[in-house]
Formats: structure tokens, sequence, C-alpha cells
């Protein structure tokens, strides 16, 4: 493994994980709520009532906002996915599947989960970072994709 130090950005790193941090501390503080994208975004579809839409439309809203706004600063990453569409559709399947299974995403447990020290997150999220690393060892050194 190697770092590619023209590409490296702790500082930026550590802004957006304070901001990701100081985004689900309000939700969670003000609106009693916790910040977990699969959850928020599956309320959208079938929301309780008017007031658990709005403030679910408020924070997708953001979601989405703040790349644009940032690109007013600074450019955005070019992306680059070295995948099909096929490929990318399994994997949104599975990733869609397993949060189901999960009760909850990584913003959910990894981020919301750990933060308020629970085991059932920390379980969760050991185990999708394991699977994480194990599908690209498959996929890069078993199968050569």
């Amino acid at each position: 493994m190697s770092i590619d130090w023209n590409h490296f950005t702790p500082y930026a790193a550590l802004a957006g994980g304070a901001l990701i941090g100081a985004a689900a501390a309000m939700l969670l503080l003000l609106n009693g709520r916790i910040a977990g994208i699969s959850g928020i975004v599956g309320g959208l579809l079938a929301p309780a009532g008017r007031g658990e839409l709005a403030w679910r439309l408020a924070f997708v809203a953001g979601i989405v906002a703040a790349p644009m706004a940032y690109s007013w600063f600074a450019s955005l990453p070019e992306v680059h996915i070295d995948a099909g569409y096929g490929a990318l559709v399994i994997a949104g399947l599975l990733v869609g599947i397993g949060t189901r299974y999960g009760s909850g995403c990584t913003s959910g447990h990894g981020v919301c989960g750990l933060s308020r020290l629970s085991l059932r997150s920390a379980v969760a999220t050991g185990i999708f970072m394991a699977a994480g690393f194990i599908t690209v060892f498959l996929a890069r050194h078993v199968l050569s994709m």
C-alpha cells in the first residue's frame, strides 16, 4: 500500500469529519433523530406525518447542496468509477439489502452509533468493514476485476 502524497488531504478530511460529526450532533440534540442516511431517505418514501417529511427533505437537500456550495470555492474532484453499470446495480442492491438486515447504514451505525458507544453499532460497523475488505480483496486479487 502506498499513499498518493500529492492528493493526501488530512486537513480537508479532518474538516469534513468535524462537519459530519457536528451535523449528526445537531440533528440528535435539536431534533432527537439519528443521522442515518438510509433511514432518513427511507422515511421519505413512506413519511409518518407532515413534520417528518419536512426535516427529512431539509436534511437530504443539505446533503445535495453542500457539494454545490463547495464548488463555488474550489474545484470538485474528478469522479472515475472502474465498474460497469451491471456491477454498480448489483453493488447498490447488496448495500441496500445489507442496510435493511443491519438495521442501518454506515452513517447511522459508524458515525452516530459508535459515538453513542452502542455495542450493536460496533458489531455492525465491524461486520460491514470486514465485508468491504473481503469484497475488495476478492474483486482485485482473486477475480482480477
